[in-house]
């Protein structure tokens, strides 16, 4: 995944408390989770994704 693509995911998940998966890209957040950027809330009835700090860490980098 480009590094463009990762900081624009990252930031639609910060602007709310909690971004439901985006449909058709249940990869992109299971990569973004193994990177340790996210943590995806999936037992629940809408799957959601929260950002971790090191995905904040990631979002403030140049």
């Amino acid at each position: 995944m480009e590094r463009e693509e990762i900081k624009t995911i990252l930031a639609s998940i910060d602007k709310q408390i909690s971004s439901s998966i985006l449909g058709g890209m249940e990869e992109e957040y299971e990569e973004l989770e193994r990177m340790g950027y996210i943590k995806l809330h999936d037992d629940e009835a809408h799957p959601s994704a929260t950002i971790t700090e090191k995905g904040m860490e990631y979002l403030e980098s140049n």
